[in-house]
């Protein structure tokens, strides 16, 4: 565990370093493509842990709901992950314009439909950091901010927020701007 806090209506917000495949929570993200092909990242490792169920779901949520979006993210079941559902969100490709607004999109629209689910728990990864180009220190950023959203009396299910990072860089500078973000707000 790098950083814990609890947001004014008693969210639990907490940055670590792990697997997101391995989490209990009652969701996790999926960085996802808009065709929902898990072929590299953290979609590959959800799709290979997940099984079956996770890539036909996926699969077939294209074929009948067509590609998903920023602000239009996809559920399918855990299949053989711990978690009860998977979220796949499409984050921005850096360079491709109006990138922190569809980050920003991506996370809201996961949060509400975590809501939707009647979630208890969610688990991020850092969406788009990977092969999509996103810096991590713009995310983190994001991140931060957005999670005020969790604070408002929009959400009443979700009552823990994880953000999981796989390797200690991305957790360094996830740390950071916790440590920035929160810092700022006590004063």
């Amino acid at each position: 565990m790098c950083r814990k806090t609890e947001l004014a209506n008693g969210i639990l917000l907490e940055i670590m370093q792990g697997d997101i495949t391995k989490m209990d929570t009652d969701v996790i993200v999926n960085a996802a493509n808009k065709q929902l092909m898990h072929g590299g990242g953290v979609a590959a490792a959800i799709a290979r842990r997940g099984g079956q169920p996770v890539q036909e779901e996926s699969r077939w949520w294209v074929r009948e709901k067509g590609p998903i979006s920023a602000g239009k993210p996809a559920v399918t079941t855990g299949g053989d992950l711990a978690c009860k559902y998977v979220i796949h969100a499409v984050g921005p490709i850096w360079g491709e314009g109006d990138e922190e607004d569809t980050l920003a999109l991506a996370i809201r629209s996961s949060l509400s439909l975590a809501e939707e689910l009647k979630a208890k728990s969610i688990s991020f990864p850092a969406i788009s950091t990977g092969i999509y180009g996103f810096p991590t220190d713009h995310a983190a950023d994001i991140f931060m901010r957005v999670r005020a959203a969790a604070g408002s009396e929009r959400v009443r299910s979700v009552r823990r927020i994880i953000i999981v990072l796989f390797d200690r860089q991305r957790l360094d500078v996830f740390c950071d701007s916790f440590n920035q973000h929160f810092e700022r707000e006590a004063r």
